[in-house]
């Protein structure tokens, strides 16, 4: 009975609410980019939409460690991947001016690629990394104060232990010579399931693991690169695989 609640709860309030704040929020902050490049303002708006996502869905946030950030740095967040809740968590939770990777071929829509441009995210092609791009982009980043999130499992864990980590953004992150700051999400799967459309009230946690320094390297060995995305998944892991396991 407590499902079927919330699923009419999910279907009847949720969505109709989530989806028209989402075209409204959507809708400023693209205006926003016609007079903020940088993208702070989007940013803003950004926070305000995922705020009302959870303060409506009812999820409570708790955070610990913040006392090791710096703030104005940056630095590439990697965080584990639960639940489609895992956004707005972390850009409500996170006081940085953050942005994310795209596909470059996102770059190419009309509406969503001008918006992605100008607020800041980084749009790549995989199949062809520009070395020269970026740079670029990491000079931006520490120019304008921004900071990246990355999901390195690619996709989103369905019994909420931590999968293999991909080993792009490392590469990236090395390459730039950027610290790394590992996230543990804790929770965030009881919220929204992988699979299901049900959404839930609940508690998430999220730990913020000191910063993992890195030396800058123009083409980081590929064993560099999977001990550094082992190790920071060793840092992440334990808080999601002991809640996993109860």
């Amino acid at each position: 009975m407590p499902d079927l609640f919330h699923l009419i709860w999910t279907v009847a309030f949720l969505i109709p609410v989530i989806g028209i704040s989402t075209i409204v929020f959507g809708a400023v902050s693209l205006l926003s980019t016609l007079v903020d490049r940088r993208g702070y303002t989007a940013h803003a708006i950004a926070r305000g939409w995922a705020r009302l996502i959870l303060v409506v869905t009812r999820v409570r946030v708790t955070v610990e460690g913040l006392q090791h950030l710096e703030p104005g740095r940056t630095y590439v967040f990697v965080a584990n991947h639960q639940s489609l809740f895992d956004i707005p968590v972390l850009f409500w939770s996170l006081p940085f001016q953050l942005r994310i990777i795209a596909k470059e071929s996102l770059g190419r829509f009309p509406v969503i690629g001008a918006h992605l441009k100008r607020s800041g995210h980084m749009l790549v092609d995989r199949s062809r990394p520009d070395r020269a791009g970026i740079f670029g982009w990491a000079g931006r980043l520490t120019r304008d104060g921004l900071s990246l999130i990355v999901f390195p499992e690619g996709t989103r864990s369905r019994d909420g232990r931590v999968q293999p980590f991909k080993g792009g953004s490392f590469y990236l992150a090395m390459q730039a010579g950027l610290p790394l700051v590992p996230l543990s999400v804790v929770g965030s799967r009881h919220v929204m399931r992988k699979g299901e459309v049900t959404a839930r009230p609940g508690r998430v946690s999220l730990v913020i693991h000191p910063p993992i320094h890195t030396r800058q390297s123009d083409a980081p060995a590929a064993s560099e690169v999977r001990a550094l995305a082992e190790q920071v998944r060793q840092v992440i892991r334990a808080g999601p695989d002991a809640e996993a396991s109860r």
